[in-house]
């Protein structure tokens, strides 16, 4: 059986997670939350998660699961059958990931964890971030899901980015991300509705005291 090693409040775990979940394949649940140990490393070898233990050994990186889930062939299928309709599901999974996500992560460490981000990283944040949205407005299709009418992988790119995001730039900038983009927030409302996604939701809530303890007893 797959064993997916991370932990519940990673939003890559929860992308990856999401997709198995959808797909129906049964899985595992290893609760990690990386490091720099050379166990760990000997399967992660940036000491990232989320981790896919298989039958033939493991596999890092996000986009590298989702892919091997989806050539495994096993369930629901979360990429088109045609080569186009499948490139503009990847262009979208990596416009989410490069130009919203990246930026806000760069100001989690303000945002979430109670340390201070300097101000040149937060402008080009601000920026980054209002370019992204733009980007996704006019490539995304919402229709009513990202790509159009099929639930995919960028889906689970924008549900588990763009919720962060959201708070990056509320918080630091006063800023409603969406206001330009009200398709989005209706597909959020539509994949609130999921029980995968409320599943998931509720599987975070219960493991952040202990995410938060791990993360005070690293500083």
């Amino acid at each position: 059986m797959l064993k997916l090693h991370g932990f519940a409040v990673s939003n890559y775990f929860n992308m990856v997670k999401l997709a198995l979940l959808e797909k129906g394949v049964p899985f595992e649940t290893v609760v990690v939350h990386g490091g720099q140990s050379p166990e760990f490393l000997a399967i992660s070898p940036r000491g990232k998660v989320p981790v896919l233990q298989t039958e033939q050994g493991y596999i890092n990186e996000t986009s590298a699961i989702l892919e091997y889930l989806e050539e495994r062939g096993e369930g629901r299928p979360l990429l088109p059958a045609e080569p186009y309709a499948r490139a503009h599901v990847r262009a979208l999974m990596k416009e989410i990931e490069l130009y919203i996500e990246l930026p806000a992560r760069s100001c989690y460490l303000e945002v979430f964890f109670s340390g201070k981000v300097d101000e040149l990283t937060k402008s080009k944040a601000k920026a980054d971030l209002l370019a992204g949205v733009a980007t996704l407005k006019r490539h995304g299709k919402f229709a009513p899901y990202v790509a159009g009418a099929q639930f995919s992988l960028a889906d689970l790119y924008f549900l588990y980015s763009l919720d962060l995001a959201g708070i990056v730039a509320k918080k630091l900038f006063a800023l409603d991300l969406l206001a330009e983009l009200p398709q989005a927030r209706a597909l959020f409302a539509l994949l609130e509705q999921n029980p995968h996604v409320q599943q998931i939701a509720a599987d975070k809530q219960a493991a952040m005291t202990d995410f938060l303890a791990a993360i005070k007893a690293k500083g």
